[in-house]
């Protein structure tokens, strides 16, 4: 007991609450450790944000829980209901990708990688660079490479493809991939990076970071745990890195020539021998160029016209021109209006509109230009292109298509994102004043959680539709599209793609859009990011934008949300008092709200909404009465004693509050049968987000004291 109590361990337990190593469930032990910490000190602490002053919080409930037996007991059960930092049980072995199947030359890099993964440890963290230009087979060479030491790394080798991934994204995709779900990965980057570090540390892993831009890309996901070898692949050396370099140059014509032979019969290279010196010349040691000339070696004439090369010829470039002078004219044209933006997973419906052909004939032609190497496919079934091939499609498109047809290709894909996107919102949540305006959508789903489900596998490329929406001036797209994401943050998280989305649309409004209610929405949106990032003054200041904007606008329902969002934020920080003020002064701007103004039909739902939130406030201040009083009122109205009101997912989190409530009162036979009763409501809503929480209580209820 006296080890529980002690300064160390009770800082243990702010420290895995206060970085987010529980998920969501930790989001609500957070609070609870508020209103603890308040109990126990007999007055207001200020949420604690850093190391040392989580210590020193955790000095002063030292000293109060061994004067006061029946407080160190308070603590206890809380503290016991934290899983201990250690390392976490149950993970995955993770493999690479599928390795070539023909492959030669790189023995002397083979051997450098050979030596820097045997290296007698000494603090320094196991690393090395693969450096070589686009095409040349960096990445192939790491893999090719990681697949012959499996025995070397039993405990699983990692991949991350940097393409598309921010540092913060990556380390959540690393996390993903040793099995943990989405639900369990903090929300702060903090949390997410510690996390990693306790995952990995006791591990003998190969972590394969690919298509690396610079070392403040992959800073989170650098590891000195003895037993992790990263191995980095980059187009050019990366200072400051601290690694072995292994350069990566083009392969020399003999073993280029071995790599044809391997790719073709022999008897295709032979036949083709008075074109070989003019192939391998234009392919420069490129092994992507070698692997496109083989696809078109067969059916070379006897004397073809092979184009001369020149020292600054780009072989991917060039062997990207040679695959599309192959193409049938349909397929050359979905290439180039396709690759006019850089489509984080193309599909067949988005090729479709930027071609302006239907979906069957997108999905052929996209398998003509992978069976020709232009684009490649994903592990999701979807497509991208390499770079410098994007690059070309965008250069042909431009003299082929000209900027008029190339403009509406683009515009066409754009709006089918916006389509599916508020679509999806809406089916999200049909009844929410935050999502867009919605006409008549094709975009229609079975349930709720499809929905969410839909945004989530789009979030990528919504992203890339709000950047290019930017860029064309088309402003009410971006914010159109920054709104529809509403759902998507709130239900399932994926706060690092949304929160860079969300920052250009709130800019966007500000610039375009200024005193409406938009601009008020958006800067919500981003102040319930930047809060559940951990990023509390930031959020702060989106909070007071979004009450300044709604106000601006006349938007009454509106800057009372925000108010709102902001006694969150107070209870976050463990300022109770605080919190329960918003939530009573956006009460009062409720009651403004006449009979015939904007808003007065979602009246009561907003009140219920706040009882919620005011019942939460109070249950930390010490007044459990009343806190359960208005939970009680805010669950008759989610239960739908009133026509029309049903609502699954906002009575499942006025259940969890209340079940909440019951257990810490010592109460476990009372919040068993609510715990039990959201769970079953949030079966279809594709909320994991918040289903973690319940799961949390419920082992509390069956595991006895």
């Amino acid at each position: 007991m006296m080890d529980l109590l002690s300064v160390g361990a009770i800082s243990a337990v702010l420290t895995t609450v206060g970085t987010g190593f529980l998920g969501e469930a930790g989001k609500s032990a957070w609070v609870t450790a508020g209103g603890l910490v308040r109990r126990i000190a007999g007055r207001e602490v200020a949420a604690p944000t850093t190391p040392g002053e989580r210590d020193d919080v955790a000095r002063l409930l030292h000293q109060r829980l061994h004067d006061d037996p029946q407080l160190a007991r308070s603590w206890l059960s809380f503290a016991r209901s934290v899983p201990a930092p250690g390392v976490v049980q149950g993970l995955l072995r993770p493999s690479l990708p599928a390795g070539p199947r023909y492959f030669t030359d790189r023995e002397q890099a083979l051997k450098l990688l050979d030596k820097e993964a045997t290296r007698a440890f000494d603090g320094r963290p196991r690393l090395a660079l693969l450096h070589g230009p686009e095409g040349i087979g960096s990445s192939t060479l790491a893999i090719h490479w990681g697949w012959r030491q499996i025995a070397r790394f039993p405990d699983g080798q990692l991949y991350v493809d940097l393409r598309t991934l921010g540092p913060e994204e990556a380390v959540s995709h690393v996390l993903r991939q040793l099995g943990l779900q989405q639900q369990e990965i903090p929300q702060t980057a903090q949390g997410r990076a510690d996390l990693l570090r306790r995952c990995l540390a006791d591990r003998r892993v190969l972590l394969v970071l690919d298509h690396v831009r610079s070392v403040a890309q992959i800073e989170p996901l650098r590891t000195s745990a003895p037993g992790v070898f990263t191995v980095v692949v980059a187009r050019q050396p990366l200072v400051g890195l601290g690694a072995l370099s292994v350069p990566v140059g083009p392969l020399a014509k003999r073993d280029a020539l071995v790599l044809l032979k391997r790719l073709l019969d022999e008897s295709v290279v032979t036949a083709a021998r008075g074109v070989l010196p003019a192939v391998l010349d234009r392919c420069a040691g490129s092994p992507y160029a070698l692997h496109a000339a083989a696809l078109r070696l067969p059916s070379l004439p006897e004397h073809p016209e092979v184009p001369a090369v020149s020292e600054s010829d780009d072989p991917v470039r060039a062997a990207a021109e040679d695959s599309y002078r192959s193409l049938t004219p349909g397929a050359a044209r979905l290439y180039r209006l396709a690759g006019l933006r850089d489509w984080p997973a193309l599909d067949a419906a988005a090729a479709a509109r930027a071609a302006d052909v239907d979906e069957t004939e997108a999905a052929r032609l996209l398998e003509e230009l992978a069976e020709a190497l232009l684009i490649e496919r994903t592990s999701s079934g979807r497509y991208r292109y390499r770079p410098s091939v994007r690059a070309h499609a965008e250069r042909m498109a431009a003299e082929v298509d000209r900027i008029p047809a190339c403009s509406a290709a683009v515009t066409r894909v754009v709006e089918r994102y916006r389509a599916l996107a508020v679509g999806a919102a809406h089916s999200a949540l049909p009844k929410s004043w935050r999502v867009p305006p919605s006409t008549a959508s094709s975009f229609t789903y079975p349930d709720h959680g499809a929905a969410v489900a839909a945004l989530a596998a789009e979030a990528p490329s919504l992203v890339q539709a709000i950047r290019t929406a930017e860029e064309f001036h088309d402003w009410d797209t971006v914010v159109a599209l920054g709104q529809a994401l509403w759902p998507l943050q709130l239900k399932a998280g994926h706060l690092d793609v949304v929160q860079p989305a969300l920052e250009a649309a709130a800019r966007i409004a500000d610039e375009h859009f200024p005193g409406t209610r938009t601009a008020g929405a958006l800067h919500f949106q981003l102040a319930h990011c930047l809060m559940e990032s951990g990023r509390w003054v930031d959020a702060e200041r989106e909070a007071h934008a979004a009450a300044r904007e709604e106000q601006a606008a006349g938007h009454v329902r509106g800057h009372a949300s925000a108010v709102e969002i902001l006694g969150l934020l107070r209870l976050r920080q463990w300022r109770f008092d605080e919190a329960y003020a918003c939530f009573e002064d956006a009460y009062g701007i409720y009651d403004t709200i006449g009979p015939d103004d904007v808003g007065a039909d979602d009246l009561p739902r907003a009140r219920a909404l706040l009882d919620r939130h005011r019942g939460h406030a109070l249950g930390h201040l010490g007044r459990p009465d009343e806190a359960v009083e208005y939970l009680e009122r805010a669950l008759r109205f989610f239960r739908g004693e009133r026509e029309g009101e049903r609502e699954a997912y906002n009575q499942a989190r006025t259940l969890t509050d209340l079940a909440a409530f019951h257990l810490e009162a010592g109460a476990p036979r009372t919040a068993l049968p609510l715990i039990d009763e959201a769970l079953g409501l949030l079966g279809e809503e594709n909320a994991e987000y918040h289903v973690e929480r319940l799961r949390e209580l419920r082992e509390r209820c069956l595991t006895p004291e």
